[in-house]
This record gives C-alpha cells, structure tokens and sequence, in this order.
C-alpha cells in the first residue's frame, strides 16, 4: 500500500506516507530545468484551490533525464520556492526509471490501472491516488495540470 511506504524530504528528514492517509494525493516527478517546469504554475493553482479539501501534491525531483535536475534537494527546494512560490511537499531526488528505481515509483506503476506502459518517459508524469490510496489514474508530461482537474474534482 502506498502509505506503507517512508521518503526522505528535501531536507532529508524521513516522511512517511501515512501522514497524507484519507488526503487526494497527485505525485509527479520534477525537474527544475525542464521544458514543461512552467507546469509549477498550473499545480500551485491547484493546490491553493483544493488543498483546504484533502489534496496535496508530493513533488519528487528527478534527475535522470538529461540532468534536468541539477544541484542537491535542498537548492531544487529554493528554486520551487522563488520562481513558483511552492507551498506542497517537496522530497529529496529519486530515481523513477531502472536499477535504482524507488520502490515507490514500481508500485505507483504497477498499480495504476490506466495502461501508459511501465517506463515513466519524462518530467512531470503525474499519478492521482484517491483517499483510500488507490491509483487512479497517470497522466503524461504533456498532460497540463488544468486538464485533469475535473478528475481532480470527482476524487475529492
């Protein structure tokens, strides 16, 4: 189960899960020099508007795509702050792809029931997690934030 499971934050302080139990969850692997970073914008809106419901977004940076992740966890975290005023829960980076692959990530996609495939292809894929901590659904880098808040609505 996905709250069985405990993350490092930005500031490498372990967070388990199980604290965002009964909360909407929207997990998307970042990166801070990436071509869809402006999506930052779209997922604030978001959260500024349904937070106060029961939705959090857990921000995990990534790394492995062409470096699009430079500097430590804590520099991404400053970064997010200034250009995007973030106000979510940001993690230390994590492998999302191959043998260092988190085994967050292996669940998220081995129990998401939408069929995207088992690779995550870029920045900014995104899961959503109902209350109960099932996988909903992925959505793709492409796949604005906006576009999905319907879906959002609905789990809320």
């Amino acid at each position: 189960m996905i709250y069985d499971y405990t993350m490092k934050d930005y500031e490498g302080k372990n967070v388990s899960l199980s604290k965002f139990k009964g909360k909407v969850l929207l997990i998307v692997n970042t990166a801070t020099k990436c071509g869809f970073t402006p999506q930052y914008t779209e997922l604030m809106e978001l959260y500024d508007k349904y937070q106060a419901q029961g939705f959090e977004i857990l921000d995990f940076p990534c790394n492995q795509f062409f470096k699009q992740a430079p500097g430590s966890a804590a520099d991404i975290h400053q970064t997010c702050l200034m250009k995007w005023q973030i106000k979510f829960p940001q993690f230390d980076k994590i492998d999302v792809n191959g043998k260092n692959e988190h085994p967050l990530y292996k669940y998220l996609k081995d129990n998401c029931p939408v069929d995207t495939g088992k690779k995550i292809k870029w920045n900014f894929t995104k899961f959503l997690v109902d209350r109960e901590g099932n996988v909903i659904n992925r959505f793709g880098p492409s796949a604005k934030p906006s576009s999905f808040e319907e879906e959002i609505k609905k789990v809320l």
